[in-house]
């Protein structure tokens, strides 16, 4: 039953969409064809999906920690206020997850490990402080998912300089998912919302512009980023027509499953339609995952 709750902790469907940052930085960094692929380069990729999901994991972890004395009041369902995990142990089981995760990404390289550091610092900067500010929560936990996006372009060594230009893209977007969130048990927040979609639309204008100014193939890319935006767009549009907590919870959860086509969108642009697909295979797991456990 313990194990149980661990794994509710950690949420596993958002840890998922995790593992499809780090398939799309590998894709920007130019090492997603098969041609370029060898032991080394798999056990590379390997290492990078181990940081990611334990970095994930206690980042999410800590979050529930620090949100204790809330989540008796508001969500006493959650793991740690319903004594499934206890406090301590939680906060045990959260900096392990961050330690293999840290030491995982330093087998792969020293600026590899040192981005997977700072993905933890900010992560906990953001459980512990600037959540509960209204601008400074949204751009820190984009600024995780960001550099998560980095760490899998850590594969090649160094990072072209441009490329980190990329990782504002999904700043932006899970800046968004976070201002829906905002007041997400209490709801009006349709202020916030709308600028959501403003940022969603944004990242489309990116995503033309990568067209541009990178070797992106915006026609590989095109059907991923419609079905991101569309179901993003859907989604947001119901939560401010309909202001209640559900419905809300439910766009947020559309915004964090729907990572994944947007990631896909990058491996299809940078590498190709078919390796497109393969990730967006992580999305039917990610969402029978996230039927059985919460991801928000």
């Amino acid at each position: 039953m313990q194990w149980s709750g661990y794994i509710q902790l950690i949420r596993p469907a958002n840890i998922v969409t995790a593992i499809a940052d780090i398939i799309a930085g590998v894709a920007i960094a130019g090492v997603i064809t098969l041609d370029v692929w060898n032991q080394n380069v798999l056990l590379d990729v390997c290492l990078l999906i181990i940081s990611t999901s334990c970095l994930y994991g206690g980042g999410i972890v800590f979050n529930d920690v620090f949100d204790i004395e809330e989540d008796k009041i508001h969500r006493p369902e959650r793991v740690i206020p319903s004594g499934r995990v206890s406090l301590q142990q939680a906060s045990r089981f959260g900096s392990l997850l961050f330690i293999i995760g840290i030491l995982a990404a330093f087998g792969v390289s020293i600026l590899s490990g040192g981005i997977a550091a700072s993905i933890a610092l900010l992560a906990l900067l953001y459980d512990k402080y600037s959540k509960h500010h209204t601008v400074l929560g949204p751009l820190n936990m984009g600024a995780c998912r960001g550099a998560n996006l980095v760490l899998g372009m850590s594969i090649l060594q160094p990072v072209p300089s441009h490329f980190l230009w990329i990782g504002l893209l999904p700043v932006i977007f899970v800046a968004a998912i976070t201002l829906t969130a905002q007041k997400e048990s209490q709801g009006k927040n349709k202020r916030a919302i709308a600028v959501a979609m403003l940022l969603d639309t944004t990242i489309v204008v990116g995503l033309l512009l990568l067209s541009r100014y990178f070797n992106f193939s915006l026609k590989s890319a095109a059907i991923f980023i419609v079905l991101w935006y569309g179901v993003n767009f859907l989604a947001k549009f119901k939560a401010i027509r309909h202001n209640d907590p559900k419905i809300i919870k439910k766009a947020v959860k559309t915004g964090v499953l729907s990572l994944i086509p947007l990631n896909a969108s990058y491996v299809a642009g940078f590498g190709s339609v078919y390796f497109g697909l393969a990730t967006l295979c992580l999305l039917p797991l990610s969402i029978y995952l996230a039927k059985r456990f919460a991801v928000t």
